[in-house]
């Protein structure tokens, strides 16, 4: 009978080891399998118990997944090529949502021209709080990468912001350019690069960055919507040929705000001296006013055919040749540009001050355009609508032109240096619902006669206070206006 028990009593101890070693085996591959897993994510890139960025005023949340280039190979010296790293960086914080691309602060990262793209997974944010350089020898560029630096395309909820810049090193470019000109007709703007552009992507951020020495444009958006672009700085020298700050084509949707853009400037000629150029005809003052400029830099912000719902406010725009929509139908080509707002814009060191410009030959229209609050000081021309624009040394006259109507000029105060408004509006088709309202402009140099301001062909309401007086130019809309009439295909 107690050998009996004592069996029993054994038995039960050993079917207690038998289930406790069981769990401990199965907790333990389990945990294996976890390890296991966690590895074949990427733990080597990232780690997941590592700090998450503190929320930026609240602008977007903390993130658990960040990716820095230094994890991936990249030195920042400014010599070594750390594109693989960074490309390498972009594909892993791709596929993570709400992950953060680092570039730390205090290296230089030397950056071939690249392309990331999309889709990834949402919220993602590339930081960038050190130095990205494009490399300064043209001809380690091949001609398929030199349309643009840094290529984005495909993307959507997309944030860059930091305290970093992107340097272009355009100085060599913008020789070569100069150079070349002068041995062949063909133009070398296409030749040069755009340091950051998007395509096709929506839902994107820029805030906070410098983005320096462009060569050709600084920020371009093509095909996208929903962007907003703010507290960033672009500047490039006075010398630097064509170089927008901010470039806009068939994109919807832009808000662009408490920025400063600084593009170069126009070089002063013996056009700001003469008082001898005809203006009886606008075709010819426009091709003297074009050839006597030596132009460098380029537009703050260029929006181009395609662009609509635009935004620009509490800009700096020193020096430029200030906000320009167009040029517009270059090639016949068609042009459609709708619902712009421009205010509280500060406008100095300027070729022009806000500009529409078209193309002769081209077709489609530009309507419903405000430009109020805007101060502008030492611009050549404050106020213009230039519909004989011509790059080249002389342009054909053709009877085509891009239909202008629904501009508003609200409240523009400062001081121009060459005339306070210049309308040249299309011989065929003439802009009308043009609002002029309440614009005082004085000649920045007292002592000098100023000349008057223009209108051709131009009709619309001017309303007091204007200043000079001449700005009252416009002719009254109490004609018949035949209508913009065009087959489907060539209308917006």
């Amino acid at each position: 009978m107690m050998k009996a028990r004592g069996c029993d009593l054994l038995l039960l101890v050993v079917l207690w080891l038998v289930i406790s070693g069981s769990e401990g085996w199965s907790i333990g591959a389990h945990n294996h399998e976890e390890q296991e897993g966690n590895s074949s994510h990427g733990s080597q890139y990232y780690s997941s118990s590592g700090p998450s960025p503190a929320p930026y005023n609240g602008f977007f949340r903390p993130h658990g997944r960040i990716f820095s280039i230094l994890d991936f190979g990249a030195k920042g010296d400014g010599v070594s090529d750390d594109s693989m790293a960074l490309l390498a960086a972009w594909k892993a914080a791709c596929t993570v949502p709400e992950a953060t691309i680092e570039i730390p602060s205090n290296f230089i990262f030397l950056i071939k021209p690249i392309t990331l793209q999309g889709p990834c997974k949402s919220n993602l944010v590339l930081k960038i709080d050190g130095t990205l350089l494009a490399p300064s020898n043209t001809s380690t560029w091949s001609k398929s990468t030199r349309y643009q630096w840094l290529n984005l395309k495909w993307l959507s909820s997309l944030i860059i912001q930091g305290s970093g810049t992107l340097d272009g090193q355009g100085s060599s470019w913008w020789n070569l350019t100069e150079n070349t000109l002068k041995q062949t007709e063909h133009s070398i703007s296409e030749m040069r690069p755009t340091i950051l552009r998007f395509y096709q992507s929506c839902n994107l951020v820029v805030r906070d960055i410098q983005i320096i020495n462009s060569p050709l444009c600084h920020l371009k958006f093509d095909n996208s919507r929903r962007v907003l672009v703010m507290n960033i700085t672009i500047s490039s020298p006075e010398d630097s040929p064509n170089t927008d700050g901010i470039h806009l084509q068939n994109s919807t949707g832009v808000e662009i705000r408490h920025s400063i853009i600084g593009c170069g400037r126009e070089k002063k000629t013996p056009l700001q001296q003469t008082q001898m150029i005809p203006i009886n005809f606008p075709v010819h003052f426009m091709d003297v006013f074009n050839s006597f400029f030596e132009l460098s830099g380029d537009d703050c912000v260029s929006i181009q055919t395609g662009c609509s719902n635009i935004h620009l406010h509490h800009l700096e725009c020193s020096p430029s040749h200030g906000i320009s929509i167009g040029g517009l139908g270059k090639g016949n080509s068609l042009a459609c540009v709708s619902n712009v707002y421009a205010n509280n814009i500060n406008i100095q060191n300027a070729l022009s001050g806000v500009r529409i410009k078209t193309w002769q030959g081209g077709f489609g229209s530009v309507r419903n355009v405000t430009f109020s609050n805007i101060q502008v000081s030492d611009v050549q021309i404050p106020l213009v609508i230039d519909q004989y624009y011509c790059s080249k040394k002389s342009c054909k006259n053709k009877t085509d032109a891009v239909a202008i109507s629904g501009i508003s000029y609200k409240r523009i105060i400062g001081t121009y240096i060459y005339q306070p408004m210049s309308l040249a509006c299309s011989d065929s088709i003439p802009c009308i619902d043009i609002d002029i309202i309440d614009i005082q402009l004085f000649p920045a140099l007292a002592e000098r006669h100023s000349r008057q301001a223009l209108c051709w062909n131009s009709y619309g309401r001017a309303v007091d206070p204007l200043k000079p007086s001449s700005i009252a130019c416009l002719h009254k809309n109490n004609r018949q206006i035949s209508p913009y009439t065009k087959p489907n295909g060539y209308i917006c």
